[in-house]
């Protein structure tokens, strides 16, 4: 590579380009020039700067990182609790600015394609790189220019492409860069996607150095997922948006609706999933040890259901984020004092929370949504009921709690606990008995109940986030918690067959095809098929007959199957639900109560506050004072 001398006019204009904005560029440039030279001169070097490039990935499993997590209307943390500061909150609250903006990561990313845009303009000159290693490298760094555009996109909408750095000699006005098409940008990520999965192996073939690499099948169902992105309703044929439009008056969004690009999703999703049955990718089910040989049905199918998120790098991990890992939520999530034989004050929180709307979200045990079931009693939801033993595995047998624990389906009790709850694992598995399981106790007093610093804001504890190996040691402050960590999952195969059966049932309507990987999903949630559950059970039951009521059956299906995963955040936005669902308050059991009576009453915890405006996210104001080209997103 050619020399560079740093001029006063180039880094004058670098101070400009706000597409690369950070905050120590002055302090790269220079280096850079040198470090190029070096890092592309021989294999190692070179494969350090490939892991340079996939460093910028968004750790999609930090609760401070990841805005999808507590951001929304899904999970809750404690506000002004001394063990996590839950930053995004303020996201879910109204709280969003433009000077400085939470969860933002214009700079970071750009950041990425800046240095994936070095990696492939470099690495041809590497010496001693293998032709068939170097093609596969750049097919990686590809999917990650991909990956880093495609999530600036589903932040901040349309954006400039980088599909190449700016030079850094270039003139004022080349660096003052414009927003792309929304359009453009779609077409320009799949471009990159089909680019890449040509040269990307099918499996891993040497898992302990390269589990969390880029595959095929990861492509694929990306590429499918970037495809019903472009198709669904904020991103097709938008008219709210229809006003945004760069200085010289281009719109940035297409306010025509285009029916077609559905089909193309339907292709895209085919062919992940073709791509993924060839790697040998299945749906996870449990297989209980030679010690579980008594393992109840039902205990093995919530194991199924859970550990199809936290068991590392199980049958349905298509892409998983080694980068992400799971340590810090699990003891956010976990009960604290759960296992009275070693209570525990210092290694775990359980400050992570869902609503009351989560755990109505979930079907009943008949499959079908509860406001639904002709056999579920809706309306007496909020009543107390005694545990029954017939349920022993699920609720505690003579314990009070709500009737809106009862009668539920299996991913409403391998995902959630509860006050009355039972909960498997916890060290209480392969020789000990079922029966002596663990109860979660949480009104005021009990061991797992609120106070000032712990404990759920809500009454509900997000169990699926746990490995149910998880275990305890000693007790009091010298307590600690042995987990079993897992890399966050980006994509399982259950999330590429919903999208799949969405993609069908948007392009055609309501098909076999669609019915199937449907009840693919609720086949291992242990409940019976689409059409026998709705005609059986449903007060709608031709409901599954019509577009329009498989389309809301199969977002309430994703957002069940997915819940607690950081997906819902991006779906109630893509599908434009999000002002309906995100506008309304936000409640809980009253946790602070010591009788049943009184603590299994809807009590408000706060007001949420979302509007057309935060569908995306601001531009700080920093990035346009910089480059006065870029347009602000409408609202901000």
């Amino acid at each position: 590579m050619k020399n560079i001398i740093i001029t006063i006019k180039s880094i004058f204009i670098v101070l400009l380009l706000s597409v690369y904005s950070c905050s120590d560029y002055l302090d790269v440039v220079p280096d850079n020039v040198a470090t190029v030279d070096i890092a592309f001169n021989q294999r190692y070097s070179a494969e350090q700067y490939l892991f340079t490039c996939y460093s910028y990935m968004p750790s999609h499993g930090g609760i401070n990182d990841n805005p999808a997590l507590v951001g929304g209307d899904e999970m809750l943390g404690r506000i002004n609790n001394r063990y996590e500061s839950y930053t995004f909150l303020n996201i879910s609250r109204g709280f969003q600015n433009v000077v400085d903006p939470y969860g933002d990561q214009w700079s970071n990313l750009y950041k990425g394609l800046r240095d994936c845009n070095i990696f492939l303009e470099n690495v041809e000159s590497v010496p001693d790189l293998e032709y068939i290693e170097k093609i596969q490298w750049i097919a990686e760094v590809k999917f990650l220019k991909a990956y880093y555009h495609y999530y600036l996109m589903k932040m901040y909408g349309p954006i400039p492409l980088v599909k190449t750095n700016i030079a850094i000699d270039a003139g004022t006005e080349e660096v003052k860069v414009t927003r792309n098409t929304i359009d453009e940008c779609f077409n320009y990520v799949v471009q990159l996607l089909d680019e890449a999965e040509t040269d990307l192996p099918l499996v891993i073939t040497d898992p302990a150095a390269e589990l969390g690499r880029i595959t095929k099948p990861i492509a694929l169902a990306l590429k499918a997922k970037v495809l019903v992105t472009a198709a669904s309703p904020l991103f097709n044929g938008d008219n709210d948006f229809a006003q945004l439009e760069n200085k010289d008056g281009t719109p940035l969004f297409n306010a025509t609706y285009d029916e077609t690009k559905w089909d193309t999703a339907v292709a895209a999703c085919k062919a992940a999933i073709d791509a993924c049955a060839a790697a040998g990718f299945e749906l996870y089910t449990y297989t209980p040890s030679l010690t579980q040989v008594d393992l109840s049905s039902t205990i093995i199918t919530q194991l199924s259901i859970r550990n199809a998120l936290t068991e590392r790098w199980n049958s349905e991990i298509i892409w998983a984020n080694t980068q992400s890992s799971s340590s810090r939520l699990q003891q956010l999530a976990q009960p604290t004092n759960l296992d009275p034989q070693n209570p525990d004050t210092q290694a775990v929180y359980g400050t992570l929370g869902a609503p009351l709307k989560m755990a109505e979200l979930f079907y009943s045990d008949n499959g079908v949504p509860i406001n639904e079931d002709k056999t579920w009693s809706y309306n007496n939801k909020y009543d107390l009921q005694n545990g029954r033993e017939e349920d022993h595995l699920l609720i505690k047998s003579g314990y009070k709690t709500a009737k809106l624990n009862f009668n539920r389906e299996p991913r409403f009790y391998a995902d959630m606990a509860f006050d009355g709850g039972i909960w498997y694992g916890q060290g209480y598995y392969d020789d000990k008995k079922v029966d002596e399981l663990l109860c979660v106790q949480s009104k005021n007093g009990q061991l797992n109940s609120v106070n000032l610093s712990r404990g759920s804001s809500t009454g509900y504890f997000i169990k699926k986030l746990i490995h149910y190996q998880n275990t305890l040691n000693g007790g009091g402050g010298s307590a600690s918690y042995s987990l079993r960590n897992y890399p966050w999952p980006v994509i399982r195969l259950a999330d590429l067959y919903l999208t799949y059966a969405e993609a069908i049932n948007e392009s055609t309507g309501p098909s076999e095809e669609a019915y199937h990987y449907l009840n693919l999903v609720r086949e291992r949630a242990g409940l019976g098929t689409v059409q026998s559950a709705w005609t059986q059970y449903s007060t709608n039951p031709s409901k599954f007959e019509s577009q329009t009521g498989l389309r809301d059956i199969i977002h309430q299906e994703r957002l069940i199957e997915m819940a607690f995963e950081g997906q819902r955040f991006w779906d109630l936005r893509r599908w434009k639900k999000a002002a309906e669902e995100m506008n309304e308050p936000v409640t809980g059991w009253n946790v602070w109560q010591q009788s049943a009576e009184n603590y299994y009453v809807p009590t408000i915890v706060w007001d949420q506050k979302f509007g057309l405006k935060d569908y995306f996210w601001p531009i700080k104001d920093s990035y346009i004072e910089q480059n006065p080209n870029l347009v602000q997103n409408l609202g901000w």
